[in-house]
């Protein structure tokens, strides 16, 4: 398991992805429970509503990234993930849409499972269901995108795979940075 962190501005004792849109309203990187390895990110995200002052963040444990449970954007799909895809489906997928796992990929796999021509959260839902039965548990964005070693993202597909381990409420600044010698430990 992999330590990793969520910001969120509601207080809860698990995840549960029936709450998905309540943080920014957007599905951006599929759906799931979206965990940072970066706690100064997971602090900004958890100011992501303008109706809340409050801020916390969750400290969680994750399942380990290994090469067959893990897609991630502008990177090819694994080639075991695009054959048990294809063969789950029954047909081939395009080559385009396997050279980015994260987005096109997903995508793809959103539109074709709801049967809509543009990426729906009854789609995205769809996708991850799908990624899940063939044993895609989370997909993967740097932090930054200029400078990927500076962290990573997740969606994490399955709420009941993120266990929480400790949670912090903290302040932010007015431009949603945390506010370092805020970190209160709530539990």
């Amino acid at each position: 398991m992999e330590i990793f962190y969520h910001g969120s501005h509601s207080l809860f004792d698990s995840f549960d992805l029936s709450h998905a849109l309540e943080g920014d309203g957007k599905v951006k990187f599929g759906y799931g429970v979206y965990v940072t390895s970066r706690y100064s990110s997971a602090a900004h995200y958890s100011g992501s509503n303008p109706l809340s002052n409050d801020h916390y963040v969750y400290t969680v444990e994750v399942p380990d990234k290994t090469e067959g449970n893990c897609i991630a954007f502008k990177q090819p799909v694994p080639s075991a993930i695009a054959e048990s895809a294809q063969n789950r489906l029954g047909e081939l997928i395009p080559a385009k849409v396997l050279q980015d796992a994260g987005k096109d990929f997903r995508k793809y796999l959103a539109m074709k499972l709801s049967g809509q021509k543009t990426v729906t959260l009854e789609g995205e839902r769809a996708a991850a269901a799908f990624l899940l039965s063939i044993g895609v548990e989370m997909i993967e964005w740097p932090y930054n995108w200029k400078n990927p070693s500076l962290g990573t993202n997740r969606a994490i597909l399955d709420d009941t795979k993120v266990k929480i381990l400790k949670v912090d409420s903290v302040m932010l600044d007015d431009k949603k940075k945390l506010i370092v010698d805020s970190i209160n430990p709530i539990r």
